[in-house]
């Protein structure tokens, strides 16, 4: 059974439960009201006779009768006295004799109280009130129920009618609230399906509305967006890769051919592109690194941790002091913790170092300065052009100055995509005097025991 069909049934049942209790309800209502009438009637008549003394006489042919009319003025009923040893006196025109059991002999000899009781004679329904009379007696007074039980059954009959009709309309009515309330997951699932069928991750839900379908669907069409943005990256990361990788490989390729050729290379030719093969092996060497590095940081499982940011940074320095004799560093490190994955944090600080140092020239200063979560790493070189400046993070950018510089241009794309995948960013400026300042913002992975003062307004970038 569908979605669509087991609501539409749900809706029925529970719309048929409904109005049958709110039938029987009104029916028992109507039972009641209906019935009312005939218990007054023979309220009243009880009270009549209660009010008189009751007659008996000889009937001229044998028998004894009780001197009373049975008829309810002009509807039909029925009258009898019951006496305490069981006798029963009914009027001379009576043809119905009541049953008589142990509760009416007790009302006879005032053991009980009176009471109702709907009693079968003769294939009559009769309605049957019995009361006490005197010390040694009861009276009963009966009426017919066929009038009330034909009204009785129309109304019933009317009822289990709506009842059937309701449950009929509830289905009708069920399935068309299905098909209206399942229209976005309809086409959910048709979205769905087009894309996996066409791998079209550009399709998207229109949907308005701010109910839990809506938001199902906006949930999903950001799951296609980031799907689509994710496969677009990845096209663009291998598009890159190959035209960076290109450009080596062919010079490389080149040069060997040239090597292996049957020419007579002078030896210092010869040294020439055996260089050259190797320092373009060594780029591309970085460049496959880089773009593994590139891999692994989207796809890394780590567990984030607290960590020590400046003792980390204080780590990344002294490597850098050891691998860039030229350059000195100067730092200024206050205590802080983050939440973070240490390697990838660890990868981005000392590709931050790394590229201050390959702008800054012999002798000067690279300081470095952590504050709060955050990592500020300024250089004293050329700086960058103001053009370049919303580039640099970007994969294989490279500003017309550094494109005789070695460098695969993904270092600081690195950076940037370990600032995003710890919730921080990363921003590049022009630093006052010359030189370029970089801000690395971890202060949102701050852990909750973190150390040390927070972020000062002034160290923030402008």
């Amino acid at each position: 059974m569908s979605f669509r069909a087991r609501i539409a049934v749900s809706t029925a049942a529970a719309v048929a439960l409904t109005v049958a209790l709110a039938s029987v309800l009104v029916y028992l209502v109507a039972r009641e009201q209906v019935r009312a009438p005939v218990d007054d009637a023979l309220e009243q008549r009880a009270a009549e006779i209660s009010g008189q003394p009751l007659r008996v006489f000889d009937a001229p042919g044998g028998g004894t009768f009780l001197a009373v009319r049975p008829e309810f003025g002009e509807a039909r009923g029925y009258v009898q006295l019951v006496k305490s040893d069981g006798t029963v006196l009914l009027p001379p025109r009576q043809d119905i004799e009541l049953p008589v059991d142990d509760a009416v002999r007790a009302v006879a000899v005032g053991a009980s109280p009176a009471f109702w009781k709907d009693v079968d004679v003769d294939g009559a329904h009769l309605r049957v009130f019995t009361f006490a009379y005197g010390p040694e007696a009861a009276v009963q007074v009966a009426r017919p129920l066929g009038e009330a039980d034909k009204a009785l059954e129309q109304i019933g009959l009317f009822l289990l009618l709506i009842t059937a009709g309701g449950v009929v309309i509830a289905a009708g009515l069920g399935l068309v609230v299905a098909r209206a309330a399942l229209a976005p997951v309809t086409r959910l699932t048709e979205t769905a399906e087009r894309v996996t069928e066409t791998r079209d991750l550009s399709e998207r839900i229109h949907l308005s509305g701010r109910d839990e379908l809506s938001r199902l669907a906006a949930s999903f069409n950001t799951m296609l967006a980031a799907l689509e943005e994710s496969t677009r990256a990845q096209r663009q990361l291998v598009a890159d890769a190959s035209h960076e990788l290109r450009t080596p490989l062919t010079s490389v390729r080149t040069n060997i051919e040239v090597l292996a050729s049957d020419r007579t290379l002078p030896a210092d030719e010869r040294r020439r592109l055996l260089a050259d093969v190797v320092e373009q092996l060594s780029e591309m060497t970085m460049l496959i690194a880089e773009l593994i590095e590139l891999a692994r940081a989207e796809q890394t499982t780590a567990e984030p941790e607290d960590l020590r940011f400046d003792a980390l940074v204080a780590d990344a320095v002294e490597r850098a002091r050891r691998n860039r004799p030229g350059v000195s560093y100067s730092t200024e490190l206050e205590e802080s913790v983050v939440r973070g994955v240490p390697t990838t944090i660890e990868r981005a600080v000392t590709n931050l170092l790394d590229n201050a140092a390959k702008w800054s020239p012999p002798g000067t200063t690279i300081e470095v300065t952590v504050r709060g979560g955050q990592l500020a790493v300024r250089d004293h070189g050329p700086g960058i052009a103001d053009e370049d400046l919303p580039y640099v993070f970007d994969r294989f950018y490279r500003a017309r100055s550094a494109r005789g510089m070695p460098g695969s241009g993904l270092g600081l794309a690195i950076v940037r995509q370990v600032a995003e995948a710890h919730g921080g960013d990363v921003v590049v400026e022009h630093a006052d005097g010359g030189g370029t300042r970089m801000v690395l913002d971890l202060r949102v992975a701050v852990g909750a025991g973190a150390i040390g003062a927070a972020a000062d307004p002034s160290f923030e970038s402008s």
